[in-house]
């Protein structure tokens, strides 16, 4: 069975076990097994992951302004392992709730230097 990977999971939405959105699939990141078989190692989401598959000046556009807006630059797209996918269909639907998963660094950085600043932020409802 042929599967055009391209088709089935790019530009999806990620969302976890209770229905919040995490991210968009942006990008697919492969290894290789011990015997030279090729295999999908985990779903990268990001500013960063879309900017390189992009590519060009809007590519590089999208990677510069998510440098911009963290603390240690270049940004890391947000690897989620295969295995955290439960199923798929019009969403990659996965089995942990976000909190489990690594926060993004942009929002990490908006967070820290912007949300965090607003009177009465850190009573607002998660």
């Amino acid at each position: 069975m042929r599967i055009q990977l391209a088709k089935q999971m790019l530009d999806r939405q990620i969302v976890d076990v209770d229905g919040r959105l995490v991210g968009r699939v942006d990008d697919i990141a492969f290894a290789v097994d011990a015997e030279g078989f090729p295999y999908v190692d985990c779903l990268l989401t990001g500013q960063g992951a879309l900017g390189e598959r992009i590519g060009g000046r809007v590519g590089r556009v999208l990677v510069a302004i998510a440098n911009r807006f963290t603390d240690e630059p270049p940004v890391a797209p947000l690897r989620i392992p295969l295995a955290l996918v439960a199923h798929l269909d019009s969403a990659v639907r996965l089995r942990c709730p976000a909190a489990d998963l690594p926060p993004a660094p942009v929002e990490v950085w908006l967070r820290r230097h912007l949300v965090d600043r607003i009177p009465g932020s850190h009573r607002a409802s998660g």
